[in-house]
């Protein structure tokens, strides 16, 4: 695979937030006055795809500040993020983290807005989000929120980088909140391996610097020095936070002169220092940190292998992008590909290439492999193979041929570009102003057009023996570890290369099976847009254009998006599918193994805009084509062909089901939160299958048992389907009826349209149910509340949710801000099988029975916070909420989700939003309460509650709630009194004879005929 890797998020803050502005007739001529004052430059040439609306105009304010204003009037929300040129690689020595603390902290209130919570009730209020990350140089703040409200939220948001408080209260806890997210992190392979390399790298680089940091070396390290990080933080910020490292983009529906002048009024107060961001003429690794190989031992059963050459920073030649060119040919993964050897010979079964993401000055390329079983003992093998096709690379000079394609892929891919959610567009935006053009901004990540082949040829001299860094990541390290690193305390050993093995790759032979890629036939040719006719105008919603005994057609031909794209969705459904955990992994391995067997012949089209996912549902099959029309009939009719007559690779099973048995037993050291919501929903759901069960059958599947299951389960099917985007009637329908046609000719399908549908499990009235498990591997523990509501309707739905609406802001600021209880803490409806329920839930270091009782001691005080919910924060809310219900879909493919949904459920209520926001208009406060009151409220007489408790590896024991509350701070909320839990031993006996849910009635008749 060719890619680009992406930034790690060293913080990742979701809260959902939102709020209302009014722009005053004097705030307007205020702004007009103030429109061509102070602004070094602008720019308003902005090179834009030609399918994008959007109006773009950037601007140099006085104090250097990058601006890039977006008026987009059919938005329904407005969006903003700041980015400023500086990371953790700045972080002093002595204090590392601290750019990643300063961006906590700059959350938690300023001179004109002190309240800490007020940025974020705001936008909470107002059907918004906000988010923020420390990078190595990159500090990002966004958000976004209800068009009407941008005024407002700006005007807060501005302040973050005019006059944050750095409150010494709030500095105690954000420290404690800092350490909570290391925690979260410290048991995962990918920051673990991050480390690594960082740890041997050169000591005085920046990039060898711990960026997270933790309660360690922002509180008791700096302690025993006597350093004051408070005192530090201010000079941090007040050294680096400079107008002119700082980048802003916003989006609006206001015109562009309207948002120019809302920036210029709130962002020109911002001091200029006049810093310059770090520039790193040497790289981090000395040539003592090359031609090593480093060992890894992982968290989890994985085998991975990365091969990582330093380069230099080829940013600003974005026109050319020499990477692209050798990550598209190292990373195909067609005939004659490295993949494809390296695959024939059972010791890989991926592999990627691509630059990762470094700081100004270098950069690094990386070739990644997931190795199979054999390919752990060949790894010299591997890397002899890799230099045997860069040597083939570099014996032919670049060709223009491929370039050109590269170039074509990539012009389709801009010109037809779906259309970014606003907050997604400001936060590319933001940091990309900070490398490009201000006219380039859009265009320069995406687009390349000089064809430049001793630029290209330059970079691949960089891929040598000579400069290599070599980590392999596998249990079978173990033996061999003897360093900890400091931080994670990963065990890992690190050995240099021997010179006979850097000269044996140097001198690596071309290898018979590798050879360049030919031409690509997928590449679209037609990007006409097919007419709607006028017998589809009235056609606002899917329908059944076609229905046989063994299939129903959902039809709905686009004309909203307009662009050469459609995605085509089959749902195939068999009764043998989830009727046994063997049969469960029999649908899963056939599903793997197919797409291993296509890869090759796919992989053309996935490059050219043209994909297929195929995965396993609780039904069967799913498969999905999605991207330019012209050539998906090509593709399907190449998939359900070979699907119909798969033959099974006695060598390829052996890998994948090794692979399988891994990552089911893998589980085990996924994070407590994850775990929570697997038993919670393994206890509510009628059929489960526990990974214990699936490794157990796993075990006795051997080739001719799956390749008979493979034929019987394609016997008996229904194939559900929707087609959607720019296609006909005509043209689904044929397509409908050549997969009949396959499936009939080739496999022998017959119908089988009545099959069974899971449910979700009663819990009974005034019962509190509280399941235990043990995490074997992380000593963090996790608490999931579930209060189940009932079967869904239109009314309890917009109950449910305005309820979470309501408390979502105020439980994030009393669990998480004000308690510490841990890193995540979320409220969220729960709606599955057509069942409805409110889930809170903890990750934390205390005790899962203490969480509970914390969670408890909030759900008491739900009554307090909806009475003094006064009108007008009551009328805010309700409006946040019909904002997002009601925001439309910025692509296709956000549409074809939501309508496949509703098929998928069999529901087919495809008019739910704009049904249950009229609804959610006529609901009072009272009516908020009342629902609380008879299903939330600790003394509800409809209240169901299941709680499921992880317990961390260390913890010795785990009560009931409210657990140890003996020291509880007297300024925390009061526990209440807590019924009686019963415990649930096992999940069988909880559901043996429990009487279910039924399943929902559709919403629609559902039509049998074509509706023509």
């Amino acid at each position: 695979m060719h890619k680009i890797y992406s930034k790690l998020l060293l913080e990742t803050r979701m809260t959902s937030i939102k709020r209302q502005s009014s722009f005053s007739v004097s705030q307007e001529k205020k702004s007009k006055k103030m429109s061509n004052l102070n602004l070094l430059s602008t720019h308003s040439n902005i090179t834009k795809s030609a399918s994008d609306e959007r109006e773009y105009h950037g601007f140099l304010l006085h104090n250097k500040m990058k601006v890039m204003v977006i008026s987009d009037p059919k938005t329904e929300k407005s969006a903003a993020s700041m980015d400023v040129h500086i990371g953790s690689n700045s972080d002093p020595i002595e204090l590392p983290g601290l750019a990643h603390f300063c961006e906590h902290m700059l959350f938690m209130g300023t001179e004109k807005y002190p309240d800490e919570d007020d940025y974020s009730k705001f936008i909470s209020q107002n059907a918004g989000s906000c988010n923020a990350y420390t990078s190595g140089e990159h500090t990002n703040y966004y958000f976004d929120i209800k068009k009407d409200k941008l005024r407002d939220i700006l005007d807060r948001f501005s302040q973050f980088f005019i006059s944050p408080l750095f409150d010494v209260g709030s500095t105690d806890r954000e420290v404690k909140a800092v350490h909570s997210e290391h925690e979260k992190n410290v048991m995962s392979d990918v920051w673990r391996a991050d480390q690594i390399d960082k740890e041997n790298s050169d000591p005085t680089h920046d990039y060898h610097k711990f960026g997270t940091g933790n309660k360690d070396t922002l509180d008791e390290i700096p302690k025993t020095k006597g350093i004051n990080v408070r005192e530090e933080l201010l000079k941090f910020h007040a050294r680096y936070y400079s107008a002119n490292i700082m980048s802003l983009s916003v989006i609006g529906a206001e015109p562009v002169e309207t948002l120019k002048e809302m920036v210029v009024e709130m962002f020109s107060d911002i001091t200029n220092k006049d810093v310059i961001p770090p520039y790193y003429e040497n790289s981090p690794y000395r040539p003592q940190d090359l031609q090593l190989q480093l060992e890894v031992v992982p968290v989890k059963d994985v085998r991975y292998f990365n091969m990582r050459f330093p380069i230099p920073d080829y940013t600003s030649k974005y026109k050319t992008k020499p990477g692209d060119y050798i990550s598209h040919l190292i990373g195909h993964e067609g005939a004659g590909s490295l993949l494809s050897s390296l695959k024939k010979n059972g010791l890989v079964n991926t592999l990627s290439a691509g630059e990762e993401e470094a700081s100004r000055g270098f950069g690094f390329f990386d070739i990644c492999c997931d190795l199979t079983e054999e390919g752990v003992g060949r790894v010299d093998e591997i890397i002899e193979m890799t230099f045997q096709y860069i040597n083939m690379l570099k014996s032919n000079k670049p060709e223009e041929r491929i370039f050109n394609e590269i170039r074509d892929i990539a012009s389709m891919g801009f010109t037809f570009k779906d259309k970014e959610k606003p907050c997604s567009c400001v936060l590319n935006i933001a940091e990309a102003m900070h490398y490009y053009p201000m006219e380039d901004v859009l265009s320069a990540p995406k687009l390349v057009s000089e064809f430049e082949p001793k630029l290209i040829e330059e970079f691949m001299s960089h891929l040598i023996p000579q400069n290599i860094r070599v980590t392999i990541t596998t249990k079978s390290c173990e033996s061999k570890a003897n360093v900890n690193e400091k931080w994670y305390g990963t065990q890992y050993h690190v050995e240099k290369i021997n010179a006979d093995t850097i000269d044996k790759w140097a001198k690596a032979p071309k290898h018979a099976e590798h050879f360049l890629p030919a031409t690509n036939e997928f590449i679209a040719t037609n990007f006409s847009i097919s007419a709607k006719p006028q017998s589809e105008e009235s056609n606002n919603y899917p329908y059944v254009l076609k229905k046989t005994a063994l299939s129903r057609l959902w039809f709905k031909q686009d004309d909203q998006f307009k662009l050469p794209k459609s995605i085509l969705k089959f749902q195939f459904s068999s009764p043998c599918a989830y009727s046994s955990p063997a049969n469960t992994n029999m649908v899963y391995l056939f599903v793997e193994l197919f797409k291993d067997s296509l890869n090759e012949y796919a992989y053309d089209a996935e490059i050219a805009g043209l994909s297929y996912k195929l995965y396993r549902s609780f039904y069967g099959l799913e498969l999905e084509i999605r991207g330019y029309n012209e050539k998906q009939i090509v593709l399907l009719e190449k998939i359900v062909s070979k699907l119909a007559k798969f033959k099974i690779t006695p060598k390829r099973f052996k890998i994948y089901k090794e692979k399988y048995t891994r990552s089911l037993k893998n589980f085990k050291a996924d994070q407590p939160h994850k775990h929570t919501n697997y038993y919670s929903s393994a206890l509510r759901t009628s059929k489960f299958w526990l990974n214990d069960q699936l490794l157990t059958a796993l075990a006795d599947i051997e080739v001719d048992m799956l390749q008979n299951f493979t034929q019987e389960f394609l016997s008996k099917l229904y194939v559900e389907s929707l087609m959607h985007g720019n296609i006909t009637t005509s043209e689904a329908i044929k397509i409908s009826d050549m997969v009949e046609e396959i499936l009939t000719d080739m496999a022998n399908t017959s119908p089988e349209e009545n099959q069974e549908r899971f449910c979700d499990m009663m819990l009974d009235s005034g019962v509190t149910y509280v399941y235990k498990e043990n995490h074997k591997v992380r000593e963090i523990s996790a608490t999931e509340v579930y209060y189940q509501v009932g079967q869904q309707t239109k009314e309890s739905n917009m109950l449910l949710s305005l309820l979470v609406q309501i408390i979502d802001d105020p439980c994030f600021n009393i669990l998480r801000t004000k308690e510490q209880l841990g890193y995540i803490v979320s409220t969220s409806p729960s709606r599955s099988n057509g069942v409805a329920g409110l889930k809170i839930l903890v990750q934390s270091k205390k005790s899962p029975d203490y969480l509970d009782g914390r969670i408890e001691a909030f759900v008491h005080s739900i009554q307090d916070i909806l009475e003094k919910t006064d009108e007008k924060e009551y009328s805010e809310h309700v409006a946040s909420l019909s904002t997002k219900i009601l925001e439309k879909p910025k692509k296709l493919s956000t549409e074809t989700y939501k309508y496949w949904s509703e098929i998928t459920s069999q529901q087919y209520q495809f008019e739910r939003s704009d049904n249950e926001a009229e609804y959610l208009n006529t609901i009072t406060k009272n009516d908020v309460i009342d629902f609380y009151n008879r299903f939330i409220r600790i003394d509800a007489a409809e209240r169901r509650k299941l709680a499921v408790y992880i317990i961390g590896k260390k913890l010795d024991t785990c009560g009931d709630a409210p657990g140890d509350i003996t020291g509880i701070d007297k300024d925390f909320l009061k526990t209440p009194s807590l019924p009686k839990a019963t415990m649930v031993e096992s999940i069988a006996d909880f559901k043996k004879d429990r009487e279910a849910y039924p399943r929902m009635t559709p919403y629609i008749e559902i039509n049998q005929t074509a509706k023509l």
